[in-house]
């Protein structure tokens, strides 16, 4: 069975505390305010929170689903085409950004967005 955005949301908002929301003009989904998932502009991919290191052996070992564009070289990001990745893989990848995301959100020295009251 081929996976849909529909699968895709469906998967993002079984995870725990998983919100859904608007990421560059494109549904997204966070979890306790971080972001780790996305659809692309493109129609065609999804964008994934991702270590660079697990990101680039992904693209080796598969580039026909897994990729980036300069964008997001420099950032902990994968690029995955939804039409060609497996649903149990899609299910790993979003389990695997989710986790990601609360660990970025626990991290020490992580910037906060809150404004100063004054």
């Amino acid at each position: 069975m081929p996976v849909t955005f529909p699968t895709v949301r469906q998967i993002a908002l079984s995870l725990d505390n998983v919100e859904e929301c608007s990421s560059y003009g494109t549904p997204g989904f966070k979890v306790r305010g971080v972001l780790f998932a996305r659809f692309h502009q493109d129609g065609k991919s999804l964008v994934v929170r991702m270590e660079i290191d697990k990101r680039d052996d992904m693209i080796a070992t598969d580039p026909d689903t897994y990729f980036i564009t300069d964008h997001y070289l420099n950032y902990p990001w994968i690029l995955v085409r939804v039409s060609r990745v497996h649903p149990v893989a899609l299910r790993d990848l979003l389990s695997a950004a989710h986790r990601s995301a609360i660990a970025a959100k626990r991290a020490p020295g992580r910037p906060t967005h809150s404004k100063a009251r004054g």
